[in-house]
């Protein structure tokens, strides 16, 4: 009998002690086994939806990712100078205030709600400019690993 949970050697020894019967131990025995391998195989489904789901949130998120892109690249193309141009001019407004907070030379430091919203710009602004060509790719990968580990799960001796 498979030790699960610790509990195989505690269960055997019971059986031994409380049934004297070979007969009777083999079929108690057998029945503990049925019992462990059925949850055991919850437990692998468990994990196999658990997988699954994290697929498709990596897939979500390269979704959200790809429409961020979407948005930038537009702004990128767009006809006025300003809709090219508003996110690198605050990226460059956010470096300059960056310089002079580090010398000192800001009235008031900047604040941390400030260091947020540069976080955030960058963030879109490097992450926009490289998910094209990373997200698809990754959210696929995802999909594909997470079917073939449940594959793998339903038919663990390779039937099919």
């Amino acid at each position: 009998m498979d030790d699960w949970l610790g509990l195989g050697k505690l269960v055997g020894n019971v059986i031994d002690e409380a049934f004297t019967s070979d007969e009777e131990k083999q079929k108690l025995t057998n029945e503990l086994t049925q019992i462990t391998n059925a949850l055991k195989a919850k437990e692998l489904e468990y994990k196999a939806k658990e997988l699954e789901l994290q697929g498709q949130v990596i897939q979500l998120q390269g979704q959200v990712l790809a429409a961020q892109s979407q948005n930038i690249t537009a702004e990128a193309k767009g006809e006025s100078w300003l809709q090219r141009s508003w996110r690198p001019i605050t990226m460059l407004t956010f470096l300059v205030l960056i310089v002079l907070n580090a010398f000192g030379l800001l009235a008031n430091p900047l604040p941390e709600k400030a260091w947020e919203l540069l976080q955030l710009g960058i963030g879109g602004y490097v992450v926009g400019r490289t998910v094209e060509k990373i997200a698809p790719g990754t959210a696929s990968k995802a999909k594909e690993v997470a079917k073939s580990i449940i594959n793998s799960l339903r038919n663990p001796h390779g039937h099919r």
